[in-house]
């Protein structure tokens, strides 16, 4: 069974999605229209602007959503997904792909969810760190002894779990966790606590958001970061999608289950080869691919 994955921040470079543009009139058509609901040129960024200038949340979270929703739709019929699972912010382009949302609504949502990240940043000073080399409980046994808030954010593979929080209680827990036999645990250059509940503010405002936007039954099962169970309904994806900001990203636990459903062939959709790496990591026994035109 062929299992769809998306990317989720970190993933864009500088030229992203030109190919696309420049090669198919349907992307060309998709990328104008999304410069018009954006109301400024996120292409001129994605192709030619600086890493500075597509690092900034606002930018980055649509342009890796373009890259990979175009691209599935420039794929077309070759594009027949049984599964669809996104880390993170690419659970929005997972659920236009497999079309629960259409692609202006989740155009908007994705950049609704960007400006409200940025903003719930800008609050208060906090971070993430990457962990690697320990087992998942005793991180969050960790964390859970940690004065301040830092909590498990990303279970990205076995040995590699991502921490989110306050700036001096991740500083705390790293100190910690190296203790503990960590073989790292540093500091990621992120403009804060992701997936923590320093993001309440956020979650709160993207709610009202999704609460207000139209959501059809999936075409096929969706494995949410959330729950990482098989789901189709439209109300389940939408309370999940707004519990998402503030909990982790179970993306081993969804890749494990997704495997125990027949998933056999894991193929990304949209820039880099993250998501295949870490499948690679949970499951050694499964195809990994890139999607290709």
């Amino acid at each position: 069974m062929n299992a769809y994955i998306f990317p989720g921040q970190g993933a864009q470079f500088v030229g992203m999605g030109l190919d696309l543009y420049e090669n198919h009139a349907l992307a060309q058509e998709l990328f104008e229209q999304a410069n018009d609901i954006l109301g400024f040129s996120i292409t001129d960024v994605m192709f030619e602007g600086t890493p500075e200038d597509l690092k900034q949340t606002k930018v980055t979270q649509p342009a890796i959503f373009l890259h990979s929703v175009i691209l599935s739709k420039v794929l077309g019929d070759a594009f027949k997904p049984d599964m669809v699972a996104g880390h993170s912010l690419g659970e929005f382009s997972a659920l236009v792909a497999n079309g629960t949302l259409n692609f202006e609504d989740g155009l908007k949502l994705v950049s609704q969810r960007a400006l409200a990240m940025q903003k719930a940043c800008e609050i208060k000073p906090s971070t993430m760190a990457a962990v690697l080399g320990l087992a998942d409980e005793v991180v969050e046994e960790i964390c859970g002894n940690t004065e301040g808030i830092v909590v498990p954010a990303n279970y990205n593979c076995p040995g590699q779990l991502v921490i989110s929080g306050e700036v001096e209680a991740v500083n705390a827990a790293c100190e910690k966790l190296k203790d503990a036999g960590a073989r790292r645990a540093l500091l990621l250059p992120v403009g804060g606590a992701f997936h923590s509940p320093l993001m309440e503010p956020a979650r709160e405002e993207l709610a009202s958001a999704i609460e207000a936007t139209n959501f059809n039954q999936a075409g096929c099962p969706i494995y949410q970061n959330v729950t990482t169970t098989a789901v189709t309904s439209a109300d389940e994806i939408k309370q999940n999608l707004i519990l998402q900001l503030t909990a982790p990203v179970k993306w081993t636990q969804s890749v494990q289950q997704m495997v125990k459903d027949g998933g056999n062939s894991f193929i990304e959709v949209g820039p880099g080869k993250v998501l295949q790496g870490l499948v690679r990591k949970i499951e050694s026994g499964v195809e990994t691919a890139s999607a290709a035109l």
